[in-house]
């Protein structure tokens, strides 16, 4: 059956359709009046067509108060441009309309641009008129993409064998790392649901069952303050189990969804498995943080043996660690300083001691005098210090220096342009410590209680619980925890 709005969308139009009759459905998105003819660009969600609308041409009443964003469907005829636009997928062509229809009229003055380059737009604002934000080619497009991208994990997952299933939303409450949202129940007065902070116990439940690899895009609603990386309240995850399976065949079903996944989204190269398996302490030592980014070369070493018996009083009885960076040479002093401020006023530390070493591999500038020759040659073969590069120190208690070095490594990754381009990176952080010390010095779990522990009962009933490894394991991509995991046994 014939469409009345549309016979192409306004992204497929191209000179092959040269002196055919068309209609087109969208909204405008600029017009230029130039007097003798106005110009229109019309937009919907597979691209942009130059509409042209002659003055001989009886459409003067229906254009006189036609405004940016108003819904319009134009009768006309695709010509050749004289000026052509590379940069659009229909630059080669124009309709020049003959009839027009407004289908909804819009405001002649926006609360905001909707496809401005400056999105500088009060929140509030945006959400008052979501409708109108939606429309933006940057959201518009990245709603897009989440809906492919969830298509090719299902395609993935499928492929694999695994079966999807919806678990509940209504249950009852579990404990896990948030606050639950409550739902009051009508039939019970005083009694409450509880909406799932993840569906641990309902896919554990389908493993005993017999369904032995199931997978769902599951919704997750957490009580919690919001992050940079997830939105407050809710979010959505690829959430699977597999029974009579070790972590080893957890990880091979990521590091093959994992790698077609992102390949299929993106013109970055991509990571193949098997992927970089990092033990969590290897993990704090070298980077810092439990979600290193690999494209940041830059490494942390521990000096606090050579340091031990130091007259800097700064370093005294302190954990100190350090970051070497090559070619610094040509950084002047300010960005010392610039350095020490930000770990000051943004990571609470102490200070950020430094020195720079010179083509001769002579000390200068920052704590130099206070390093001698004996310690010199010990950071130097510990660190690899290169000719013509800096060092970086930060002294502390063990578990804020390793946290402040960290993020101080991040920081000079970027300010010297460190970081590989256009890359995935992907690695698993294994070997999480079962449990660990609270501030009140009582034992917590570390990570996640929906674990079992490497050694099983008998290193639960045998060993320190502070040595306990668990099995479980973080997937980390460029810096972000893309995935978190663990193997327990029910």
């Amino acid at each position: 059956m014939k469409n009345q709005y549309r016979t192409h969308t306004c992204g497929e139009l191209n000179i092959g359709n040269k002196g055919e009759e068309v209609v087109l459905s969208g909204f405008v998105q600029t017009i230029r009046n130039l007097g003798k003819m106005i110009f229109l660009d019309l937009r919907d969600e597979n691209g942009i067509t130059q509409i042209v609308i002659n003055e001989d041409v009886n459409l003067a009443d229906k254009i006189k108060d036609l405004t940016k964003e108003c819904t319009i469907t134009v009768h006309g005829t695709v010509v050749e441009r004289s000026s052509k636009n590379e940069k659009m997928a229909t630059g080669e062509i124009e309709v020049v309309a003959n009839d027009l229809t407004v289908l909804g009229k819009c405001k002649a003055v926006l609360p905001f641009e909707i496809n401005s380059e400056n999105q500088n737009v009060r929140e509030d604002l945006r959400l008052e008129y979501r409708f109108l934000d939606l429309r933006n080619e940057k959201i518009h497009q990245n709603i897009k993409l989440r809906s492919k991208i969830l298509k090719d994990f299902r395609k993935e997952m499928d492929a694999l064998g695994f079966t999807e299933i919806q678990t509940p939303i209504l249950a009852n409450s579990s404990p896990e790392g948030a606050r639950d949202f409550l739902v009051p129940s009508r039939l019970h007065p005083g009694e409450f649901y509880a909406l799932p902070q993840a569906p641990q116990q309902f896919k554990q439940l389908l493993m005993v069952a017999g369904f032995e690899k199931y997978y769902q895009i599951a919704p997750c609603f957490r009580d919690e303050d919001p992050r940079a990386d997830r939105s407050p309240g809710e979010f959505y995850q690829l959430d699977f189990e597999m029974s009579f399976a070790t972590q080893e065949d957890v990880f091979a079903v990521i590091e093959t969804i994992i790698p077609k996944v992102f390949k299929a989204n993106s013109h970055w190269k991509v990571d193949e498995g098997p992927f970089l398996r990092i033990p969590y302490k290897e993990a704090m030592e070298k980077y810092g943080t439990d979600k290193p980014d690999l494209r940041n070369p830059l490494v942390i070493c521990d000096l606090s043996d050579i340091f031990e018996e130091t007259e800097f009083k700064a370093f005294q009885n302190k954990t100190v660690k350090a970051i070497a960076v090559e070619n610094a040479e040509e950084k002047p002093r300010k960005f010392f300083d610039a350095m020490s401020e930000y770990a000051v006023q943004e990571l609470d530390a102490k200070g950020l001691a430094w020195v720079k070493v010179d083509s001769e591999m002579n000390l200068n500038g920052g704590i130099s005098k206070f390093i001698d020759d004996e310690r010199k040659a010990k950071i130097f073969e510990c660190m690899k210090v290169s000719p013509n590069s800096a060092i970086f120190f930060v002294a502390d208690e063990k578990n804020k220096a390793t946290k402040i070095a960290g993020d101080v490594r991040i920081k000079l990754g970027k300010e010297f342009d460190l970081l590989e381009k256009n890359v995935y990176r992907f690695c698993f952080i294994v070997d999480f410590p079962m449990y660990e010390l609270s501030d009140e010095g009582t034992i917590d779990f570390n990570h996640n209680p929906f674990s079992m522990p490497q050694g099983g009962m008998e290193a639960l009933e045998n060993k320190d619980p502070l040595e306990i490894y668990a099995y479980q394991y973080d997937l980390v991509g460029n810096g972000l925890e893309l995935a978190s995991r663990s193997r327990s046994k029910s």
